[in-house]
């Protein structure tokens, strides 16, 4: 992994190859992410039930053998109510001019809401790619998918619709194939067995703040950011000594993410560690801290600092 852009590399590929940036953009909660982790078949984006989990984007590479496709995950459009909402919804909708081509992912469970015709308003001409993906199709009946595919249709016509489930897998590999047949011909920027530009510290801040997120389910929504204070590989030992702080923006939410005697610290860094052993593919010693930052979601500055 490398947090620096890099010229194409050439090396030997086939004839017509194709590159491109494809940016994923959606409502909050409708797969997003787990669908470029189910691209990727390995986890690189968190995922949790919560809505706006996602909160800046996120570069996963998807290496072919006649095609690279740069994936550009971004936080979910929705109404943005505070700061650091609308600093989200911004980079998402930043994204859409920068990219070869868009994924729309709707919600197969939920159906076409007032969100995904606001989303569908705002996507680019017919000049641009666009492919719907009709994510979580997977125990709903396929009659049941037509009326909905049929609505898509209408809202974006003469676009690709393509029905998949990102959690088992079906269809990804159709889907892929309907993204490469509409990005230009182009080298290959990313060596082959890269995943992402994300260093490995922002990908573990990434994997703890998931599992702290999912550990106080309701308790804290969104007030969580995690930096990376220590991140030193013990050389001759097979060995990464971790220390990572969770940063809340009251003062009352930090008991809570403690718990009582320590003990839901200790399950966040028993969820993250095999996580990050898998990552890195060594051992991991991970310390994890709690500490105020006050009201820190509502200050462009500290939003900067944690990477919104």
């Amino acid at each position: 992994m490398s947090g620096d852009p890099r010229a194409p590399v050439f090396g030997e590929l086939p004839p017509g190859h194709r590159s491109g940036f494809v940016s994923i953009v959606g409502r909050p909660n409708v797969g997003k992410s787990t669908l470029l982790n189910g691209i990727l078949g390995r986890k690189i984006a968190a995922v949790t039930p919560k809505p706006q989990t996602t909160r800046r984007r996120l570069l996963g590479i998807k290496t072919l053998p006649a095609a690279q496709l740069l994936f550009v995950d971004t936080p979910g459009i929705h109404k943005a109510r505070d700061l650091m909402n609308e600093r989200m919804v911004e980079r998402a909708l930043e994204s859409l001019p920068e990219a070869d081509a868009v994924l729309w992912v709707v919600d197969a469970r939920r159906g076409l809401g007032a969100g995904d015709r606001e989303i569908a308003a705002l996507l680019p001409g017919p000049a641009k790619p666009v492919i719907v993906a009709l994510n979580k199709i997977d125990g709903r009946p396929k009659a049941a998918l037509l009326p909905l595919m049929a609505a898509i249709a209408a809202l974006a016509p003469d676009r690709a619709i393509v029905p998949v489930s990102a959690r088992s897998g079906e269809n990804l590999e159709a889907l892929l194939a309907a993204i490469v047949a509409v990005l230009p011909e182009g080298p290959r920027y990313y060596p082959a067995d890269e995943l992402t530009d994300e260093s490995e510290r922002s990908v573990v801040a990434e994997i703890v703040r998931e599992k702290a997120m999912l550990e106080t389910r309701d308790e804290i929504p969104y007030a969580l950011a995690v930096t990376i204070d220590a991140f030193d590989e013990q050389r001759g030992k097979d060995l990464v000594v971790i220390k990572a702080t969770i940063h809340v923006a009251r003062e009352s939410q930090k008991p809570i993410l403690v718990g009582e005697r320590g003990s839901r610290i200790k399950a966040i860094g028993q969820a993250a560690r095999p996580e990050i052993e898998a990552l890195l593919g060594k051992r991991v010693f991970l310390e994890l801290f709690v500490r105020l930052q006050a009201d820190w979601t509502k200050h462009l500055g500290r939003l900067r600092e944690f990477g919104l």
